[in-house]
């Protein structure tokens, strides 16, 4: 039978938990605010925007949190890694050829 934790024990592990969800919190807001430059550029819905950013994360074997701090930061610089931006692209134009 394992040992009950200490209350340090706890508070450190409740305190990786929280540091955990708030790196989640700040990744999903990427991802929504890089849907939204996808839905501006592509022209596409939410739904669609979402596939996009998915497949251009598989292509590139890229995580999807990457992906989008990439397209977030796209408008502002006005650069894409080149990958990425041919694996948008093509994404995009796989989604409209599917509509």
């Amino acid at each position: 039978m394992p040992e009950p934790l200490t209350s340090a024990d706890r508070i450190a592990a409740l305190e990786e938990e929280v540091a955990q969800l708030r790196r989640a919190v700040t990744a999903h807001a990427v991802v929504d605010q890089a849907m939204g430059v996808v839905v501006a550029y592509a022209r596409v819905g939410p739904d669609t925007a979402w596939e996009i950013l998915r497949e251009v994360s598989q292509h590139t074997n890229t995580k999807l949190r990457e992906i989008a701090e990439h397209i977030v930061q796209w408008p502002r610089c006005g650069w894409l890694p080149q990958e990425v931006r041919g694996a948008l692209d093509t994404a995009v134009l796989r989604s409209r050829a599917s509509r």
